[in-house]
């Protein structure tokens, strides 16, 4: 790690500082969120969000994070506001138990003023020391839930557990049973690989588990296999053909093999979901899950309008922080093109959009970046390069303190675009420069310095 726990601590403080005066061009508010009950949500429309990044996201190669690390990765979602967070899978090693345990004690007790705690979550094998494992890890917590899956397509079934579904039916229920025995009344339960298991199979154990207990039926695409029509369906249909799952929530679970897992999940929350499991910065296995800051921000941006008013209780103006607060722990580094949270997801090169930008800020953004608690160094995000235009040159070049008179400027374009060839990004030391004729002396420019 590059940089110590302390280092970041306090960067981060000092950026949810700053962000709280950037004025916004519009109103910001969160949501408030319902009541909690396990099996059920007073309002239909909300749509509550659990946070794997602790287990999951850790499962992405060379992702291991410390016990230190987890517990202030805990404290940033508690900014964030999500409604449940996996802490990990206790019984894989004692590192995890533990981590689990102080996650649950430390962050799983901490009731906001506007009575907000998390929901803390152990991941589980339908395996007895499994569940018990879960139960004493996340026992502390004011709202403990348990998260166990069994494998239902005909592939696992055949190739990795060697069971039939009768087998996997009669373990799956007892293991539920065994969880409620123990102090459970959060019980989430997850047929691993769904995706690719016959529909009829999966409302026969979906309703089993109900029966025996469980308040939460997480729909897996285990292999990011299938696309938001079809999983989508595959939601509503679990939802009109198991019994009982009128008195359960349903949750999405989506990898990204092809790149489908936030549209795939959006598709779910349509299709009745209401619970939706994603990952800071969408880090885990292999190609990683939904991104919680694409799911978030796309039912922010979109839920009343076109899906029907679904919204979450998130505080997305701590998503930008977190995302940097994963991506050091992690040492996974995101891509600058990310949507969100990426290096240029508010960065305009683009010498049209630029025009557009400095005219209305509206014109090429759907989200301020406030809104995630981005600080950009320029207000409209201009990246100065080959395809910028006059516009945007002549606006920086006035940010810096250079009036140039008008018959002089065509001069200073060029020259401009002539270093812009040569470099992927100028900066203002180069502007500087190249109008106090440091870089070129081919032709005499007058500059009136307006420096205040």
């Amino acid at each position: 790690m590059t940089t110590s726990i302390k280092t970041l601590e306090k960067r981060l403080s000092l950026f949810n500082t700053r962000e709280l005066v950037k004025a916004s061009p519009r109103v910001f508010s969160v949501r408030q969120r319902p009541p909690y009950t396990p099996n059920s949500i007073p309002d239909a429309s909300y749509v509550r969000v659990f946070d794997t990044t602790l287990r999951d996201g850790e499962q992405s190669p060379g992702a291991a994070l410390t016990s230190k690390q987890k517990l202030l990765i805990a404290r940033q979602l508690v900014k964030l506001r999500v409604d449940a967070i996996e802490a990990g899978f206790p019984a894989a090693s004692r590192q995890d138990f533990e981590a689990v345990e102080m996650v649950a004690k430390e962050v799983g007790n901490e009731v906001g003023e506007d009575g907000y705690v998390p929901v803390i979550c152990g991941f589980s094998r339908c395996i007895e020391s499994d569940v018990r494992a879960a139960w004493e890890a996340v026992k502390y917590a004011k709202r403990p839930r348990i998260h166990m899956f069994i494998a239902t397509s005909e592939i696992h079934l055949t190739h990795k557990l060697r069971k039939t579904r009768g087998e996997v039916v009669e373990i799956a229920r007892n293991m539920v049973r065994f969880a409620r025995s123990l102090g459970f009344d959060d019980v989430e339960f997850s047929p691993e690989d769904a995706g690719r298991s016959d529909k009829e199979f999966l409302y026969q154990i979906l309703g089993e588990v109900i029966r025996a207990g469980a308040t939460t039926l997480n729909i897996t695409d285990t292999v990011g296999y299938t696309v938001p029509a079809e999983y989508g369906k595959l939601i509503a249909d679990i939802k009109c053909n198991t019994p009982g799952t009128q008195n359960v929530i349903i949750s999405t679970h989506c990898q990204n093999d092809l790149g489908l897992a936030t549209a795939n999940t959006i598709a779910g929350a349509c299709g009745g979901a209401r619970q939706v499991e994603v990952t800071i910065n969408g880090i885990g296995e292999r190609a990683g899950n939904a991104s919680l800051e694409e799911v978030v921000m796309t039912l922010r941006c979109r839920g009343e309008h076109v899906l029907g008013g679904l919204y979450t209780g998130i505080n997305s103006r701590h998503i930008f922080s977190a995302s940097k607060m994963v991506e050091e722990y992690t040492g996974l580094n995101v891509q600058p093109h990310k949507a969100i949270v990426g290096a240029n997801a508010f960065a305009h090169q683009s010498g049209i959009h630029q025009d557009g930008m400095l005219k209305h800020r509206g014109t090429y953004e759907i989200i301020p970046p406030e809104d995630i608690g981005y600080q950009r160094s320029n207000h409209v995000g201009i990246v100065l390069g080959k395809l910028s235009g006059r516009h945007a040159l002549r606006s920086h070049l006035r940010k810096l303190g250079y009036k140039i008179d008008e018959d002089k400027f065509d001069n200073v374009f060029w020259r401009f675009k002539a270093l812009a060839e040569q470099k992927k990004r100028v900066m203002d030391a180069d502007l500087i420069a190249l109008v106090s004729d440091e870089v070129s002396k081919k032709v005499d420019i007058k500059v009136t310095e307006n420096r205040t």
